[in-house]
């Protein structure tokens, strides 16, 4: 059994109040996050867990812990003590917040799935994302959707493990890089729906098949793979669905199986194929609806990066060129290329022109900055390049040494000079005449930006600028090295904008629900050794007149019953848990397991 203090857990309404109204001080690593992952935060206000809602918690966490503590890596229990959970009550964020502060990481609550790039992007800050939100009693063994069991309990306790950690602090900060298809986002949006609807209380059967069969049909048509999707697939074989070991001998690390009572036994068996992991786990696509048919196993923790390494060296992000332009003009998103001068163009790229495989001009639409080292140049911001930007990159006409590379001698022998007016032709015919206004070098003295007026700029007979138009700025960069999603510079644009097109639904309220949380509520007080509303006795007959199919309530009170040695009662709960069994088959497994932890744990 993990002990951690109670204080961590134990709030009043006006402590708590106090902490909803602070809880970004909480860690100072929450502080340094920017807005437009604040956005996705939400309060986890502690008193809407229920007493069902606490049950489930334990039961999961009494199960896990004993299984767990044998196919689990070694790094789980330990990391349960260091992450500040315990089994008895569902984690208050504002304790796990100051334990995880020992080993450099923080904790937000959110509402269900967010954005695969704001998700990974927290990774990248050493945040770990948790839905407060808890799966209902009837999906206790597996839910589709994510909560506070398998953030809390899978995510946490394995990042203690510093190589562990350090690879989901790279992961998400390569991964908040890797630019999307139009059509992920749609499939986050159906994930995200259907995960909700499934998890949702009396769901009519109609509208998960409609959630279903949307999820397929995107499954089906999303043409090439993106790199978000490639990304998400490593991280799903690895983070959450994760093994570790070797094949024939593999024990468990991904949060995925760390947090399902029902997997984490299953994917042990012979019926769930074993695959060494490598970079082809990226391309193996997966269904958070059903079990897994085959799992990826790592020697090492260490064997991680070195994939994820690999992978990265295949994005846009390290390998630049016309096809990450390309990529960024797909996604239809806002993203940034950085030319080999270190200038950063971040906006919504609508068109490369290309020549001999290389890109010689790339343009922007709408808001648009200019940065270098991620931080937005003076005066070149989204107010500045309002309506787009377009630049020539590449090398002059018939001169082997590209503009970056020239020297002052260099520059003045090309006119390229300050109030000169001057004509540059580029390689694939673009070309570029004005009165050059002033420069722009990076730390190094190259000059990565020229400012022109009285200019035109065009490709072969299409004028792609005219003078009329304003100051032209022309980017310097004899390449593109880089391209991936998002800004450069966070701060350059405005990224409050989430907003979710589902929501996720809280369990009904009914008379007959509220006096089953009642009777929940005063096992655990007995249990806990507080002043009761009832006994013992008058809970059962309750619970049997009223609530006869409950399965989980009657497993407390053995327990409690079977602590206090009162053998008369344990039988009559033992008799109406077996009736229990026979009107509901499909949970006597999870009523035996929930005996055997019961009777074995006294026994050992």
């Amino acid at each position: 059994m993990i002990a951690v203090t109670l204080k961590f857990f134990t709030f009043t309404r006006h402590q708590q109040k106090n902490c909803m109204e602070t809880h970004f001080e909480s860690n100072p690593l929450i502080d340094r996050l920017p807005k437009h992952l604040k956005q996705f935060i939400k309060p986890q206000v502690y008193e809407d867990y229920t007493p069902i809602n606490q049950a489930v918690w334990r039961y999961v966490m009494r199960k896990n812990v004993d299984y767990l503590s044998k196919v689990a890596h070694e790094s789980y229990l330990d990391g349960l003590k260091k992450t500040g959970l315990e089994v008895d009550n569902i984690p208050n964020m504002y304790g796990m917040n100051r334990i995880l502060k020992e080993i450099g990481w923080a904790a937000v609550a959110v509402d269900g799935f967010i954005p695969p790039n704001a998700f990974m992007e927290f990774q990248a800050y050493n945040v770990l994302v948790i839905a407060s939100d808890i799966r209902q009693l009837e999906h206790i063994e597996y839910t589709p959707a994510p909560d506070i069991i398998h953030e809390g309990a899978g995510h946490a306790p394995i990042i203690a493990n510093p190589e562990y950690a350090e690879y989901l602090r790279r992961f998400g900060e390569i991964g908040c890089k890797a630019i999307s298809s139009s059509r992920d986002y749609e499939m986050y949006e159906a994930i995200r729906l259907l995960s909700i609807l499934k998890e949702a209380e009396g769901t009519p059967e109609e509208e998960i098949q409609k959630a279903e069969d949307q999820v397929a049909f995107l499954q089906n048509n999303m043409g090439e793979l993106s790199e978000m999707s490639r990304i998400r697939n490593l991280h799903w074989w690895t983070v959450e669905y994760g093994l570790i070991g070797t094949p024939e001998n593999p024990k468990i690390y991904g949060a995925g199986l760390l947090s399902s009572i029902g997997e984490s036994a299953w994917c042990m068996t012979d019926q769930v194929k074993k695959i060494p992991y490598d970079i082809s786990a990226a391309d193996q696509s997966f269904d958070i609806t059903k079990p897994q048919p085959q799992l990826y196993v790592t020697p090492d923790f260490a064997h991680l990066s070195l994939v994820l390494e690999e992978f990265a060296n295949t994005m846009a992000l390290r390998t630049g060129g016309p096809k990450g332009v390309q990529k960024l003009i797909d996604s239809k998103a806002l993203g940034t290329i950085e030319l080999s001068t270190g200038l950063q163009i971040s906006g919504l790229f609508t068109n490369v022109i290309e020549h001999n495989g290389k890109s010689i001009y790339i343009q922007t639409t709408g808001e648009t900055a200019l940065s270098y080292r991620n931080k937005e140049l003076v005066g070149h911001g989204t107010n500045t390049h309002k309506d787009g930007f377009g630049s020539p990159i590449g090398m002059l006409k018939g001169i082997n040494l590209a503009i970056e590379d020239m020297s002052p001698r260099d520059l003045r022998a090309y006119d390229i000079y300050e109030a000169e007016k001057v004509t540059l032709e580029f390689e694939g015919n673009i070309t570029v005449s004005g009165e050059i206004i002033t420069g722009s070098r990076n730390l190094q003295g190259e000059i990565i930006l020229i400012s022109f007026k009285n200019c035109t700029v065009t490709h072969n007979d299409t004028v792609l600028f005219k003078p009329e138009w304003g100051v032209y700025d022309m980017a310097v960069g004899k390449k593109v090295i880089s391209a991936f999603s998002g800004p450069a510079d966070v701060n350059s644009f405005d990224m409050i904008d989430h907003v979710p097109s589902s929501h996720t639904i809280k369990a009904k309220k009914s008379p007959e629900r509220h006096e089953l949380e009642q009777l929940y509520l005063n096992v655990r007080q007995l249990r806990e050794g507080k002043t009761a509303l009832m006994s013992v006795e008058k809970t059962f007959e309750i619970l049997k007149l009223n609530h006869p199919n409950d399965w989980l309530l009657p497993l407390e009170l053995i327990e409690l019953l079977h602590k206090n040695n009162n053998q008369e009662m344990l039988e009559q709960v033992i008799i109406h848990l077996e009736k229990v069994k026979a009107n509901r088959p499909n949970v006597s497994h999870l009523i035996n397991d929930g005996l055997e932890l019961i009777f074995e744990s006294e026994t050992v």
